[in-house]
């Protein structure tokens, strides 16, 4: 058994995390079922600390957990789990997750000599799933937004607080750069499925293009995909895609597959294979434009 809390050696965490998200994009890759789809899907939460995971460790923890069959989203490492009073059972196998260590001005790194800067240097950590333990009752969850009408509610604020025009024309649900505007279709064109309303359809969608909206330049400048070297166009979708993710995990909101998405499902398999700090780029800008836009809702 791995009761290792994290890692001295300089294993790969970024190739590691890159591996475990592509097998969950395969895996779904035939329905468009994406690592971050699910049925009221919340964010992994630490058992011990009760904070959320962030960036690209929530994305590693929802691939393992479609991996794996996970139904739980508390995660923890071996150390804390016997802090919180329960006990990992013999065998299990832990997960990656990453966490970013400042390097020290007298620590060396191998290939690196005097006058180097100070930098942050990827680490691994292990943590296991809720499942993968006895002993342990999980806490209540307690979400910020609670009924359908609620959730409804908290997806409007944040769109009228983003001050983002929105107009609602059309069959095709986009953000328009030119104009600087978000078209939708009419929210009666919207449709269900069995575990999502046509209301968290459209709002799930709403989200998506929030944060492409958020990606301008007078905003957070993302370039629309120009921090990749290829497949622009994608990365930005990759980004739109776990941004809303993110939202949807906040909110409450039903995140369904898009089949309007297959066509980018090559284009991301091909780009995280390229490059394996891809996904790491994507879930932080993802994380910048769902922190932007709640910024803005808070201030409103």
């Amino acid at each position: 058994m791995d009761i290792a809390s994290s890692s001295t050696a300089r294993t790969d965490v970024y190739r590691t995390i890159t591996d475990t998200i592509i097998e969950a994009i395969e895996r779904g890759a035939g329905d468009f079922v994406m690592p971050w789809h699910g049925s009221g899907i919340a964010k992994p939460q630490n058992a011990l600390t009760r904070s959320d995971y962030h960036g690209v460790n929530v994305l590693m923890l929802w691939a393992e957990a479609c991996i794996r069959g996970f139904a739980t989203g508390w995660w923890a490492t071996y150390k804390q789990w016997q802090e919180a009073g329960g006990q990992v059972r013999r065998h299990e196998k832990a997960s990656t997750i990453v966490f970013f260590k400042r390097l020290d001005e007298d620590e060396e790194e191998e290939g690196e000599g005097e006058g180097r800067r100070l930098r942050l240097v990827a680490r691994a950590s292990r943590v296991f799933n809720a499942d993968q333990v006895e002993g342990w009752t999980p806490p209540q969850r307690v979400y910020p937004f609670g009924g359908s009408a609620e959730v409804i509610l908290s997806v409007a604020w944040l769109a009228n607080s983003s001050g983002a025009v929105i107009r609602h024309r059309g069959d095709v649900a986009c953000y328009r750069i030119g104009e600087d505007r978000i078209d939708l279709p009419p929210v009666d064109a919207f449709v269900g499925t069995p575990t999502s309303s046509p209301t968290e359809a459209y709002s799930a969608t709403l989200l998506h293009e929030l944060v492409h909206w958020t990606g301008a330049p007078h905003r957070l400048d993302r370039g629309f995909g120009q921090v990749f070297d290829k497949e622009k166009l994608a990365a930005e979708e990759l980004v739109a895609e776990i941004g809303a993710a993110y939202l949807c995990a906040d909110l409450g909101v039903s995140n369904q597959p898009r089949p309007d998405h297959a066509a980018y499902v090559a284009h991301w398999l091909k780009l995280l294979r390229e490059d394996r700090r891809a996904i790491f780029t994507a879930s932080r800008l993802a994380d910048r434009a769902a922190t932007y836009l709640h910024d803005l809702a808070a201030a409103a």
